[in-house]
């Protein structure tokens, strides 16, 4: 054989080779594309050609096991005659092909729809409270009970502690949107259903007296004293009256805030006492200014407050005036007297624990230091890390009168007027001088000041 048959015979074989390569490729991917377009109703599943891949859910493991086993079981029809053709899949082929699904799977019916509703049910919850805004599920059903029980929203406002401090206005405009708005009105329903079964007791236990149940709890006698077996007997007696939530112990304690407030049918309102002393200037505008500060938070504890401080500054005061007389008494039954003044001193400033004397015309006031020294210091009598080093000057006039400067940050005031810094006040006998919660009683020594003013009469005309 020569050279020249020998190269026909190799390329022949090459050829023969190649064409029976290409026709098993060829028939190779024609059963793909068949079995392609027999799954053409499933989307293709992509694939990450990453090495670290995600974890996959319950639900993807189902599905692609699913499609495995439908894989094997369609590749003993389909796919093993490729392979008897003469050549093998490459690994990626054998990866495209186990993971496309042969026949559609349904997903699991049990458990999605199930974590459906446990997602929804979860986040349900917080969705609505917070669609309504500064208004909580308690606030609403705090309104909601108020209102049954009063029908007043003023009632309701002054009466009742919600969560937030709203405004007159605000619980008016909520009252108006549970009843009209059904957006809103809906939301707050669906909160209030959510809460717990013991928060809707407490919010209950919480709801105001109507008229009605306070009319019946005043006919208790005040004299009388009821039991908790009284209390529970009443609520039997009249059960449409009063509120489901009420028990017997809020019902006395009830009952005993309102004969502390005298409102039972047996109880009268006592006259404050009548003092001897006439409203002054000074008392005048204490009443203006408290008016103007006056907060909206509760106006009844507020005006209670303000009548019993007052009554104890006027009993203080007339305590104050009828101090002498009782002086007098106690010094004929020990037979010992103890005079403040003597012919060198013009005035006393008395405190509860140190008495200063006044024997020149003007002395200073305030809190002695190493570096600064003072007539008067203030820190014998009490605290005085309020009171400024130099806090004020008493000075004696030619007339007699006698003045006070004030130079020190803090305000004092004279019977209960204040004195601002650069500020001065005429000091009269018995005046009430309070530096810094620090009380003194300013007395003149009036013989020897009636003697002062005779002498400055006597020159005057000269």
């Amino acid at each position: 054989m020569d050279k020249d048959s020998q190269g026909l015979l190799d390329s022949s074989l090459m050829a023969s080779g190649t064409a029976s390569r290409s026709e098993d490729e060829e028939s190779l991917a024609g059963q793909k594309r068949a079995s392609s377009q027999a799954l053409g109703t499933i989307p293709k599943r992509r694939s990450s050609s990453r090495f670290i891949k995600r974890k996959k859910f319950d639900d993807e493991l189902v599905e692609s096991s699913l499609a495995k086993s439908s894989t094997r079981a369609k590749g003993a029809s389909g796919v093993e005659p490729g392979r008897c053709s003469g050549s093998e899949p490459s690994s990626s082929e054998k990866k495209k092909v186990s993971k496309a699904p042969s026949t559609p799977v349904p997903p699991s019916p049990a458990p999605a729809p199930g974590l459906t509703k446990r997602v929804k049910k979860s986040k349900q919850p917080l969705q609505v409270t917070k669609d309504l805004g500064r208004w909580k599920p308690a606030d609403d059903l705090l309104l909601i009970n108020a209102v049954l029980q009063t029908n007043d929203l003023t009632s309701v406002h002054l009466g009742v502690k919600f969560s937030c401090r709203f405004t007159l206005r605000e619980v008016q405009e909520r009252w108006y949107a549970l009843l009209y708005d059904p957006v809103i009105s809906k939301l707050a329903c669906q909160a209030m259903r959510q809460l717990h079964p013991e928060a809707i007791a407490a919010i209950q236990s919480k709801a105001l007296f109507s008229k009605a149940e306070e009319q019946l709890l005043s006919k208790v006698g005040s004299t009388s004293q009821p039991t908790l077996e009284t209390f529970q007997d009443l609520l039997h007696r009249h059960p449409d009256a009063f509120c489901l939530a009420r028990t017997a112990k809020a019902l006395q304690a009830h009952w005993q805030l309102m004969k502390q407030y005298y409102l039972l049918e047996d109880q009268t309102v006592q006259p404050l006492p009548k003092g001897d002393q006439v409203l002054n200037f000074s008392d005048a505008e204490d009443l203006i200014d408290d008016n103007k500060l006056k907060d909206m938070r509760d106006e009844v504890l507020e005006h209670e407050l303000m009548v019993a401080d007052r009554r104890q500054k006027r009993e203080i005061r007339q305590l104050e005036q009828e101090l002498h007389k009782w002086q007098v008494l106690v010094d004929s039954i020990t037979g010992m007297s103890s005079p403040d003044f003597d012919n060198q001193t013009l005035a006393v400033l008395r405190g509860r624990m140190v008495r200063y004397l006044m024997r020149s015309r003007e002395i200073t006031l305030g809190r002695a230091t190493k570096d600064n020294q003072i007539d008067v210091d203030l820190s014998l009598e009490g605290p005085a890390w309020k009171i400024s080093r130099k806090q004020g000057v008493i000075k004696l006039k030619n007339n007699g009168d006698f003045f006070i400067a004030n130079e020190g940050r803090r305000p004092i005031y004279i019977d209960g007027r204040p004195v601002l810094c650069g500020s001065k006040w005429r000091l009269s006998n018995n005046s009430v001088v309070e530096i810094a919660s620090l009380r003194f009683v300013f007395l003149i020594n009036q013989d020897l000041i009636a003697l002062i003013r005779a002498e400055a009469a006597k020159i005057t005309p000269q």
